[in-house]
Formats: C-alpha cells, sequence, structure tokens
C-alpha cells in the first residue's frame, strides 16, 4: 500500500515520542507521557486497544495530545474487522469485551486509521512495509525485505513487543538492541526501528518501553519506566478479563 501524506512541517528541529502497542493500558500511557517531558510531536504505532482495561480512556488520551499514527490488528477488530478470528482464545475474549464497551466514538476513530503513514523521512507500520497488519520483523532477513518496500530512509514498526533495530551496513542487516546502542545516532544508513511495547512488554522487563526521535541531535533514544501493574491488573480482574493476560504484566512476557 502506498502510504498516506502527511501534512507535519519538515525538518523542523523537534522532539517526537514514539508510542507502540499501548493495549488499553491508560495507566502505562500516562507514565510514559510524564516520564517522555515535553515533546513536539506523538507517533503511535497501532494496537492501541486490545487485552488492556481502559480502550476509551486510551484513545481520548491520543486525541488530545494529537498523536498520528496507525492501525493494528488489534486496532481493526475493535472496528469490527475479521482479524479477531486470528486471535488466540484470551485475545478474543479481550476483543470481544473490548467491542462490547467502546464507545461508537472510539471506534469510529479506531476505523480511520492508516494501515501505513509516511511522516517526513519516516515510514509508519504496525506489522511490517509489506504485511502492515500482521507479519513479524524479527530477523535481519524480514529486516531487508521489508526495508526494501519503503520509499522513505526509515521505518518505525510495533507489533513484537521488542524494543530493537534493524540497521543497513555495509551491505548487511545489524540487529541492535536499546541497551547495546543508548542514543541510536541517525545517519545515513536506513533502518527499520521498534519502540517496544507502552503497555504490554515481551522482553522479559515489565517496565513500559517507547523511544524518542531528536531531530536537533538526529538521535533516536529507547526508554523504559515502572508504573502501577498492581493497579491496571486489578482494573482488569474486576472487568472479567482473561487473568492470563492480566499476570503477564507482572514479568514483561
Amino acid at each position: 500500500a502506498r502510504p498516506a501524506a502527511d501534512p507535519l512541517l519538515r525538518c523542523a528541529p523537534m522532539r517526537i515520542l514514539v508510542l507502540s502497542d499501548i493495549h488499553s493500558n491508560l495507566v502505562a500511557l500516562d507514565t510514559v507521557l510524564a516520564d517522555a517531558g515535553a515533546v513536539d510531536r506523538v507517533w503511535q504505532l497501532g494496537d492501541i486497544v486490545g487485552y488492556g482495561p481502559d480502550p476509551d480512556g486510551v484513545v481520548t488520551r491520543l486525541r488530545e495530545i494529537g498523536a498520528i499514527g496507525v492501525r493494528g490488528n488489534h486496532d481493526a477488530a475493535a472496528a469490527g474487522g475479521h482479524e479477531i478470528d486470528m486471535f488466540n482464545v484470551d485475545a478474543r475474549r479481550a476483543m470481544e469485551w473490548t467491542r462490547a464497551r467502546i464507545t461508537p466514538a472510539t471506534q469510529s476513530w479506531l476505523a480511520g486509521l492508516p494501515d501505513v503513514l509516511a511522516v517526513d523521512d519516516w515510514t509508519l507500520v504496525h506489522g511490517s512495509p509489506r504485511d502492515p497488519m500482521w507479519e513479524y520483523i524479527t530477523s535481519a532477513q524480514v529486516a531487508r525485505a521489508n526495508l526494501a518496500r519503503i520509499d522513505t530512509p526509515r521505518g518505525l514498526f510495533g507489533h513484537t513487543h521488542l524494543p530493537l533495530v534493524f540497521r543497513e551496513h555495509d551491505g548487511r542487516i545489524e540487529t541492535l538492541s536499546p541497551a547495546e546502542e543508548g542514543d541510536l545516532p541517525l545517519d545515513a544508513r536506513r533502518l527499520l526501528a521498534n519502540p517496544g511495547s507502552v503497555g504490554q512488554p515481551r522482553d522479559g522487563n515489565p517496565q513500559a518501553s517507547y523511544a524518542v526521535i531528536d531531530t536537533t541531535a538526529a538521535t533516536l533514544r529507547w526508554a523504559r519506566v515502572a508504573y502501577d501493574i498492581a493497579r491496571v491488573q486489578a482494573a482488569m480482574r474486576t472487568a472479567g478479563l482473561p487473568d492470563r493476560l492480566a499476570a503477564r504484566l507482572s514479568f514483561g512476557l
């Protein structure tokens, strides 16, 4: 799919907050927003809803702060799509709960999100450029194939819930983790980067994960922040959401 255009001013100095896989976890989202501090833009990479207890709250917050971005498979399912047919038992139960409770305004907003969005030098997707809903970019081989599908120098993706970057260098694809790299310089090398998950990390670290692009310093920085997991788990259990989905938040798995 050709990416939708965006009217943002190009090349303006700014800090851009990058979020993905919030999964109806408003407590984690608000903690990230406070931790990130002042930013000029907020980009989100999909799976805004699903799993968690506060889909309307998360969508409302994103709209309040003017976030732009794409939809994920959970967002498409919440808007009435057949993506729900591909979910496992727990994910399907949580999505049926979500569908029954979100407002028409939330459903309409999710349905209106694009699958792919081009913003300045970046292409935003949830899964991958060649399959925005479902493909997981987890290897250098898959990353190389997807870099060939974008017209921008860099791409951002989510879906795996794992913070990492694939970078093209001297004809090969490097795989880097935030722990290894710290601030990643944004230079002429093409790359695909994942900020990790705000609302349901799966890299063994339960802290919310996000990234910040600094166009002045030309860097991409990942960050982690602890949030009140017990509060979210209590809300999930009160709502009758699957206990396994609540329990895994404690372990980042």
